[in-house]
């Protein structure tokens, strides 16, 4: 029977013979495992693309604008300052005032190698009726003129699901349940480059996810929170200045149906305090129709209380509720916090969603591509002019806003269309039915 001593001996005899190659084998091994938790996300997007978290529990019909603009194209697609060029149509031309708009396909496929019709362009309008002239050629008859039609069909089409003419097409799609995508797997058709974008209900389930190393970035980030502490990670801060974060005045509330008090609550913000771009308007600084000299408030307290004094005596302390949701929550304190420092009291309501029926409400607005704003501030469009902004004795601009709208959609040439629009934005902000206070921030995160 061999004895401890021998086994002693033995592992000596074994270690001095072998040492460099057991040395080796554990410097490699520790290299190996360094490489692969610094490097195994640059291994995924080799084998399977970058993996990309969405927050949002998205309907097939409902993805983000940007997928969809990465699987399709529209009829037309829209430039920086939101200006209509050819995409699937080559050309197009409009009789009868901006009723009729016809447009003439380009030679283009379908992502299984069909050709595009004018029997497949399937936009479906409310109020207005497609013709196919010929296989190239598409007409739309509307029931009144619309000069933002072009716009408006610079909207992805898909053949069939999501079959569309983009250079992404879908290779894999798993569903959580028949309604609800959980992710999407692209394949470029040029390069063959693969990415997956993944679906998240909320932020926090989003952020658990990258921790965990289910993915390998994080887009549309409102709240990083404590990922911005990661050293492994890189971030992107984007301004987006196709929306504004503004406070919806309610103008057939009795307390703010006067312009001066409404005007004092703009003055009365103090707008440097936010760390974001300021926003001036209710369109976008990018847009061709932007107005860059429409009164911007700036913060004076002073002026506030000029404004607050010249009500009568009893209306001189207004009470406002201010309505918003829990991720704005950060400024509507500092909101309350200004407005009570000129008198004017203020109590939070703080809801996932809150009611349509509010005084004051702190939200996002997204702005639409082309200025034209009808459904939100014309006095006729009661289901989404939100402020009750209408031709009442709240609000002396309103019939003038009414008109300026209405030339606005319906004049084909754009220097005049710019004219109506600059109007709009000047006389709008003048009644003051929102203060726009800035352009939202949303954060990318990316595994270094």
């Amino acid at each position: 029977m061999r004895t401890i001593r021998y086994w002693i001996r033995f592992l000596k005899a074994f270690l001095s013979r072998f040492k460099r190659l057991i040395l080796g084998s554990i410097v490699l091994g520790i290299l190996i495992f360094i490489y692969i938790s610094r490097f195994g996300n640059t291994l995924s997007v080799f084998k399977g693309g970058e993996t990309t978290g969405v927050i949002g529990r998205l309907s097939l019909e409902e993805l983000p604008s940007s997928i969809q603009k990465e699987l399709s194209t529209g009829l037309t697609s829209l430039d920086k300052e939101g200006r209509p060029i050819p995409s699937l149509a080559q050309s197009w031309e409009t009789l009868d005032v901006g009723r009729v708009w016809i447009f003439k396909l380009k030679e283009s496929k379908w992502q299984d190698g069909t050709e595009i019709r004018a029997e497949d362009i399937n936009y479906r309008f409310r109020d207005a009726t497609k013709e196919t002239i010929d296989e190239k050629t598409i007409k739309f008859t509307l029931k009144d003129p619309f000069a933002p039609f072009p716009n408006v069909v610079s909207r992805p089409v898909f053949k069939k699901g999501l079959l569309g003419a983009g250079d992404w097409k879908v290779a894999k799609l798993t569903q959580l349940t028949a309604q609800f995508n959980r992710s999407l797997t692209l394949v470029n058709s040029k390069t063959g480059q693969k990415k997956t974008y993944r679906f998240y209900d909320t932020e926090d389930a989003a952020r658990t996810a990258y921790k965990l190393g289910q993915i390998t970035k994080l887009s549309g980030l409102v709240d990083p929170k404590d990922l911005l502490k990661w050293k492994n990670s890189e971030f992107d801060v984007e301004s987006h200045q196709e929306r504004y974060v503004g406070v919806f005045l309610n103008v057939q509330d009795p307390t703010l149906s006067g312009k001066s008090v409404r005007q004092a609550l703009a003055y009365a913000i103090n707008k440097d305090n936010f760390e974001e771009e300021r926003a001036i308007s209710v369109i976008s600084p990018n847009s061709w129709a932007f107005n860059p000299q429409v009164k911007e408030y700036k913060y004076s307290k002073e002026r506030a209380k000029e404004l607050l004094n010249t009500l009568p005596q009893d209306q001189r302390t207004p009470t406002i509720n201010l309505a918003t949701t829990p991720g704005l929550l950060t400024v509507a304190d500092q909101i309350k916090k200004d407005w009570e420092a000129v008198g004017i009291k203020t109590n939070l309501q703080v809801s996932n969603t809150p009611s349509q029926n509010f005084q004051a409400l702190l939200a996002i607005q997204i702005i639409p591509t082309d200025p034209d704003q009808y459904s939100l501030w014309h006095s006729t469009q009661s289901a989404t002019n939100v402020t009750g902004y209408t031709n009442g004795e709240c609000c002396k601009e309103s019939p003038r806003i009414d008109k300026l709208l209405e030339n606005g959609r319906r004049t084909l040439d754009q220097e005049q269309r710019k004219e109506f629009y600059y109007d709009f934005q000047r006389f709008l902000l003048e009644d003051l039915p929102v203060i726009p206070l800035f352009h939202p921030v949303t954060y990318t995160i990316t595994r270094k």
